[in-house]
């Protein structure tokens, strides 16, 4: 399946993160945490597909995704950066194994968010935010998606970690075996992650080394 859309709204979320707003067709469904393969509708990319989550709700009158650029790929998120409101995408079949289970810890890094986004939004939506804490990691302050609108969903709940830069309320550090050790209390919760393939398998083993079940780890696979 191919369907063109055209976009309707870019806006800056970061220095190299965009939000895109497209048209949503009639019928097109999907759940928080999901994605499909885009491609911009111009002939020498448009079978340059990739995935995107949604960060739009099934509620929403338009598709959402959140894009981190990658300019020196000189490949499609870059060349998505350089389109305007009323060029075209094209969407592709939903897919996706990022799905909420119930309460539990979230574990995001850079645009590894964007899949908790839509979660997240459709559990404040709901009232049904009570039991669920995010860990964020990002390089710096400047490089974290939708910082304020995180801190105002789950306020005390939420912990923004920099790997680089530092600033007054920030952690400065790695979510790592120590930083886990210090924070969980309970490793029989559901845990969600998602990030650069690296910090998804050494999260993933060291969630199993102290008692997470696997069925608990919730990650794209």
């Amino acid at each position: 399946m191919e369907l063109i859309v055209k976009i309707l709204l870019i806006q800056q979320v970061t220095h190299d993160v965009r939000r895109f707003r497209v048209e949503k067709p009639v019928g097109y469904t999907f759940k928080p945490g999901q994605a499909t393969e885009v491609s911009i509708n111009k002939p020498a990319w448009r079978q340059e597909k990739r995935p995107f989550t949604f960060t739009s709700l099934q509620g929403d009158p338009f598709l959402e995704f959140t894009i981190k650029r990658y300019p020196d790929h000189h490949g499609v998120t870059d060349q998505l950066h350089q389109l305007g409101a009323g060029d075209e995408l094209v969407l592709r079949d939903v897919w996706g194994a990022i799905e909420y289970k119930g309460p539990g810890i979230f574990i995001a890094g850079g645009a590894g968010i964007t899949p908790f986004l839509a979660i997240l939004r459709q559990l404040s939506v709901e009232g049904k935010l009570d039991g669920n804490t995010l860990f964020f990691s990002n390089k710096t302050p400047a490089d974290t998606i939708d910082q304020k609108e995180l801190k105002t969903m789950l306020g005390d709940r939420v912990e923004f970690i920099f790997t680089g830069g530092s600033g007054e309320g920030y952690t400065k550090g790695y979510i790592d075996e120590a930083f886990l050790k210090q924070r969980v209390k309970d490793f029989g919760t559901h845990f969600y992650i998602c990030g650069p393939d690296p910090m998804i398998a050494g999260l993933s083993a060291i969630l199993k080394g102290l008692g997470a079940s696997p069925d608990a780890v919730v990650f794209e696979k």
